[in-house]
């Protein structure tokens, strides 16, 4: 596994609030896959690597934050849009 790259303070806050409204984001990895997911919460591992726990169709699961390149809400009435998180 690659070295972790912690995400900065302000982009996390985005991630807090849209597990705190339950939104479902369409979220967009390094890896260039896409999906539409639930979010759930975060976690912090004892490897001091951050995760964001989502639910798709097929289940939950956890993305490693230094995965996810963007995040859009898909709920008409998010608190915002479209924020990058990683290198586009």
């Amino acid at each position: 596994m690659s070295t972790y790259k912690p995400l900065h303070c302000e982009l996390h806050d985005y991630l807090e609030i849209a597990c705190l409204c339950g939104y479902t984001l369409d979220i967009e990895l390094t890896d260039g896959q896409r999906l539409a997911a639930r979010v759930i919460t975060t976690r912090t591992s004892s490897m001091r690597e951050e995760f964001l726990e989502v639910e798709t169709t097929d289940g939950r699961q956890e993305i490693r934050l230094d995965h996810l390149l963007a995040i859009a809400p898909l709920d008409k009435s998010a608190r915002f849009g479209r924020v990058v998180l990683g290198d586009e």
